[in-house]
């Protein structure tokens, strides 16, 4: 490769400014023209060149694109040269919203207007409007060099010595952000003596100011004229700092994410926030250090990336852009009858079974409807489930799978986190030795999902640190002087094990789970999943996993083209989230009569494993609106209640499993009895609806068969009378 020569490299830039020409719907236009047009108009502030334009303008000069891509910074200054020239010059007339360039150029005009009529002498004034005047002080925009659209993002890991002043792309998660700070780039200084203005360019983050003026008029006269910074005359930027982290994925075994700093200036900045996944091209650039620490690292310097572009990775559901094809494919699929059976269903096809428990997971993603009150007061939204089981039936999995699928999501392990990790922390800022609040798993999964894994394992004192987040979704702050709130509008999904590691059945439901009520309460699913000999069960499991293992996808009668990836699911969820479904007046009675129902039927039972509360009205209602944002529908309807009704029974039923029962078998049709007459009395008549006692009969682990059998047999004695379509049981009046 030739050495490059930079004034031909300027012509080049000016060239190919001038003359590339893109292709629009209707013809061909100068792309850049249009660009440097709407600059000096004001109507923009960011000129981006796009490699991938300059290689197809110098198909046959590679080598000035390669110059381009490995010392990046100098053409930047090239192009910003090449952009001065070309760019229309802005005439006198007042602007809108005029800034301090305005009033220099104004003061400039003054100037030289006395200086003409005091020497007489003929000045072209518009012509000399920015003599005097640096060019960085003059200039109105932001350019930016965009890498080509084919090149392959590095691994932190990959970034090496060669790397240095190059053009890069990495891809990590954002760990922390900054505070937007003002960097003075530019500083004007006013002598106040001779009145002489001079500027000096700040290149890098410390500089040691100007104090005596070198005009000519002070120098002639002898007079030492001391400087004064006009801070209004200065040019300031916005300058945020990033910490990039890599990629869990990434991360070789048994060593540390590394990170790597990046800063942000002008229109870049809070374009991301912590907890998420983003791609970064920039200069890779080297830096010494400062201060205290120069003395301590010696020739040791350290590394930053000065960044070009930024683009979020994984976006959350309100900045999520669907596709023309995808929005098609929704469209079928929400008038489907069994879309919710499928969508649940494509929860980890590789876990065996936990039907309803999928359907609980695919909720918690959709999610309720926040209200907010005239008063400010919020009533939540999200749903929050609790998976309480025996070691080995894969809840650390689903765990798993939700994070891959959620845009936006948290995971960690109970032991492994502290009230402050998963709330907020006070640190000091390096820069500005300020102390700051770094957020926790619960902040950084902000309108998200945050997967706490071994809730048990966690300290008391730490788990009370949730009971705020799980109701109100705020985290307060009292700490260090500093006293604020922070949302954390997530949905909690903790995984435990119960509290003698295996569930005892010989033992109440409250001493195995042991978690306070107070915390139980704020769940809206509690699932207790128990790994219980079965042999049917069993060998089903085992030929299950063992397929899994052989094929590499689930054995499943559906072909593997009709599961739903993890990309068009987050599609299909953020279209759901908005619609805001309402309950109807003529379900008000069908809601208040099951709440009422499932209270009397607490306060007959002499030891209650749950304690309905107020919070599980609300359950009801959010699942409920949960199932009916998956059907793309604004109103719900009694089947979405009977279903959320459903999957608190079946939620709850495990928990009532008691000491073994011997003859339980042979016994299960005084159960469905019971069960059936309890419905009745609660419902002050003598008919129950045979839709309703099977659906309660099978979420208490009962089979249909079984039911069907009771009926058969309590029929045969006359206690009561089946329709013969199957739509309501009757008992007989004696």
């Amino acid at each position: 490769q030739k050495m490059p020569d930079y004034v031909q490299d300027i012509e080049k830039c000016k060239k190919f400014l001038e003359n590339f020409q893109t292709q629009s719907d209707s013809d061909k236009y100068y792309k850049y023209i249009k660009i440097l047009n709407a600059v000096a108009k004001r109507e923009s502030t960011i000129i981006p060149i796009e490699l991938s334009d300059v290689a197809q303008y110098y198909e046959k000069d590679q080598d000035f694109l390669t110059s381009i891509e490995k010392n990046t910074l100098r053409y930047v200054s090239l192009f910003s040269e090449a952009v001065d020239l070309l760019l229309p010059s802005a005439d006198l007339q007042p602007f809108d919203n005029d800034d301090v360039l305005d009033v220099l150029r104004m003061q400039k005009v003054q100037q030289l207007q006395q200086n003409q009529m005091k020497n007489a002498t003929f000045l072209d004034v518009p012509n000399n409007l920015n003599s005097g005047l640096p060019k960085e002080l003059l200039r109105r925009y932001e350019l930016r060099i965009l890498p080509r659209q084919n090149v392959k993002c590095l691994k932190l890991r990959q970034v090496l010595a060669q790397h240095i002043g190059a053009l890069i792309s990495i891809k990590g998660i954002v760990v922390r952000v900054s505070e937007v700070k003002p960097q003075l780039t530019l500083a004007t200084y006013t002598c106040d003596r001779c009145g002489h203005e001079i500027y000096q360019e700040v290149i890098s983050k410390n500089f040691m100011p100007l104090f005596q003026c070198i005009s000519d008029v002070c120098k002639t006269n002898s007079i030492a004229g001391k400087l004064v910074m006009q801070t209004r005359g200065s040019k300031f930027t916005r300058y945020q700092e990033i910490k990039l982290q890599e990629l869990a994925e990434e991360v070789p075994t048994g060593q540390t994410p590394r990170t790597v700093t990046v800063i942000v200036r002008g229109e870049l900045v809070r374009f991301c926030s912590p907890g998420e996944v983003a791609k970064i091209a920039g200069v890779f650039l080297p830096t010494p250090y400062t201060g205290y620490q120069a003395m301590k690292a010696g020739l040791i310097a350290d590394t930053f990336i000065e960044a070009m572009a930024v683009y979020q990775q994984k976006k959350s559901y309100a900045d999520y852009i669907v596709t023309k094809e995808q929005k098609i494919r929704i469209e079928q699929l929400s008038i489907e009858p069994n879309v919710y059976e499928k969508l649940s269903s494509s929860i980890a096809p590789e876990i065996f079974g936990m039907v309803d428990v999928k359907k609980a997971l695919l909720l918690l993603m959709v999610g309720g409807v926040t209200r907010v009150m005239n008063d400010g007061m919020r009533i939540r939204g999200d749903i929050n489930v609790c998976l309480v089981g025996d070691p080995g039936v894969a809840k650390s999995q689903l765990l798993k799978s939700i994070v891959q699928i959620a845009p936006r999501a948290i995971y960690t392990s109970g032991k492994g986190s502290s009230g402050v990790g998963l709330t907020a922390a006070v640190i000091r800022d390096p820069i500005t030795k300020e102390l700051l609040l770094e957020g926790g798993s619960l902040v950084l999964a902000d309108m998200g999902v945050c997967c706490i894994d071994e809730f048990d394992k966690m300290e008391e004192g730490d788990r009370t640190a949730i009971h705020e987040v799980m109701e109100q979704q705020t985290i307060s702050i009292a700490k260090a002087g500093i006293t604020t709130t922070l949302n954390a509008r997530t949905a909690i999904l903790a995984a435990a094990n119960p509290a003698y590691g295996r569930y005892n059945i010989y033992r109440t439901p409250s001493e195995n789970i042991n978690l306070p009520a107070a915390l139980l309460s704020r769940f809206d699913l509690l699932f207790v999943l128990l790994d219980k000999p079965n042999w049917e069960n069993d060998t089903a499991l085992a030929h299950h996993v063992t397929f899994v293992h052989q094929n590499l996808r689930p054995p499943t009668k559906i072909q593997m083209n009709q599961f739903i990836d993890a990309e068009f699911m987050r599609a299909y969820i953020s279209q759901a989230k908005k619609i805001d479904p309402f309950v109807p007046k003529e379900l008000t009675d069908h809601i208040v009569g099951s709440y009422v129902s499932m209270r009397a039927h607490e306060a007959q039972v002499k030891d209650p494993n749950t304690y309905t509360t107020a919070r599980t009205l609300l359950g009801i209602l959010r699942i409920s609106q949960a199932i009916a944002r998956l059907r793309m529908s604004e109103q719900v309807i009694a089947e979405d209640v009977s279903e959320a009704i459903r999957l608190m029974d079946a939620s709850k039923s495990s928990l009532k499993e008691v000491k073994p029962q011997k003859n339980r078998d042979k016994d299960f049709t005084s159960s469905i009895y019971i069960m059936i007459r309890e419905m009745a009395s609660l419902a002050t008549t003598n008919l129950v609806s045979y839709d309703d006692a099977l659906t309660r009969a099978i979420a208490r682990g009962f089979q249909p068969q079984q039911f069907n059998a009771c009926l058969e047999e309590y029929e045969a004695l006359n206690v009561w009378h089946v329709a013969s379509d199957r739509t309501f049981i009757k008992f007989s009046a004696n």
